[in-house]
Parts: structure tokens; sequence; C-alpha cells
């Protein structure tokens, strides 16, 4: 209270009380899964004869990530992160854009490598963004709302079933942008189909490690956040 004014003054909130460095770790590795994954996904890989990007490595990790979040913290501070992983997807892309497009040094002989490696094709990236955004919200979504479905049990089949969809959707996206009328039909459907079984499949397998993750947070956060009067509306960001 001022002794002037008489009038009590707000106290301060500290950046602890509204997110806590937990959580800041949390956000952070997604992010950096995220910007990992548009890196090294101009790698062609064969598994099984099917061919993925090297990005079915990491990226699926996201996804898991992406379901800690709105489990523990709910969908409204899963919405806040995958907006920050979008912003700063887009400032990693516009900054390897910019070095690829400034002159090189006469010396420098990497120019070719650099294009072929960290090059954009905006049709890849509009693919990539728009399939990220899509798949991420539907994600988290359907968590959300199965977990009030479920009343908080059953945490395997809303980890799965959220990633079923989420994933489909991405797959169906990217491949779908940028790839139809430049591959034939019946192997951008098998692109589809092989990467969304692939990363369904990573995340079933990670369904103990992501147990793990989920009851420690929760424990040590205190917290466990039922959606049921969240706006839903993805660009609510406020």
């Amino acid at each position: 209270m001022s002794p002037q004014s008489g009038n009590p003054q707000p106290e301060p909130i500290s950046a602890q009380a509204r997110h806590s460095h937990w959580f800041v770790i949390v956000a952070a590795v997604f992010v950096t899964c995220l910007i990992i994954s548009n890196i090294v996904a101009v790698k062609l890989i064969s598994v099984e004869g099917v061919v993925v990007t090297a990005a079915i490595t990491i990226f699926p990790i996201s996804y898991i990530i992406g379901d800690v979040l709105t489990e523990v913290y709910g969908y409204r501070q899963a919405r806040r992160v995958i907006w920050l992983g979008f912003g700063c997807n887009l400032i990693a892309a516009a900054a390897i854009m910019i070095g690829q497009w400034l002159p090189a040094a006469s010396f420098w002989q990497g120019q070719n490598a650099y294009e072929t490696i960290l090059g954009y094709a905006p049709r890849l990236l509009l693919a990539s963004f728009t399939a990220y955004l899509i798949g991420e919200f539907a994600n988290a979504y359907i968590l959300a709302k199965m977990k009030i479905m479920t009343r908080g049990r059953w945490l395997w089949t809303r980890t799965i079933g959220s990633t079923i969809v989420g994933q489909g959707l991405d797959s169906v996206v990217f491949a779908t942008v940028a790839f139809i009328g430049v591959i034939p039909f019946d192997a951008l459907l098998l692109t589809i189909v092989s990467q969304w079984l692939i990363k369904t499949a990573y995340e079933t397998l990670a369904t103990p490690f992501t147990y793990l993750v989920i009851g420690f947070l929760k424990r040590r956060e205190k917290l466990d956040v039922y959606d049921r009067d969240t706006d839903f509306n993805p660009v609510a960001i406020g």
C-alpha cells in the first residue's frame, strides 16, 4: 500500500507463477523438434522399400509433446505453443532463404550445396506449414475432447486416437499440396498411407514414455487440466 495515496498497489505477477520452468522446457523441445524436422526433411530414406523423409525420425516427437502439453496444461496452452512453433519455423525458413539469396564470398565453394540442402521450394514450404497447423490443432482438439469423454481414464486411447487423426491429416495435407500433379496418384496414395502408418506406429511404441512424462509433469506441476469451458477456436490466442 502506498503511504501517500492510501490505495493498495497491485503486486507484480512473477513469470514463475504464469509459466513454470517445466512448461518452458516442454515448449522449447517442441519447437526444436519442428525446426530440426524441416531441416532434415530434405534427405529421403528408404524404410522397407518405402521412401520417406529423414524427418520421420524426429517429427513424430512433436506430436508426443503436443499430447503432453494438452493432457497436462490444457488446450489453451497447447494452442499457444503450436503458434509459437509456427512462428519460430517461419523465422528459421526466412533466415535460411535470406542466407541463400545473399551474395557468396568469391572464395566460398559451398553455395550449391547450401541451396541443395537448405533451400526451400515454396510449394514444399506451404505444404509443410499448412499440414503442421491442421495436424497439430486436430491432435490437440481430439485429445482434449477425449479426455472429457473418458473422464481422464485410459490415457493411451486419447494419445493414440488423437495421433491417428492428427498424423493422418498431416500426411494427407502435406503430400497432396506438395506432390499432387507431380507424381502418379498411386504413388501419392502410397506416400500418404505409409507415412501415416509409420508415424502412428512411432507414437504407439512411445506410449510408455508418454505415460512417464505426463505422470511426472502432473505430479510436479500439480496440474490436470480439463477443457470443459474452453474456446477451441485455433486462432483465439488470448
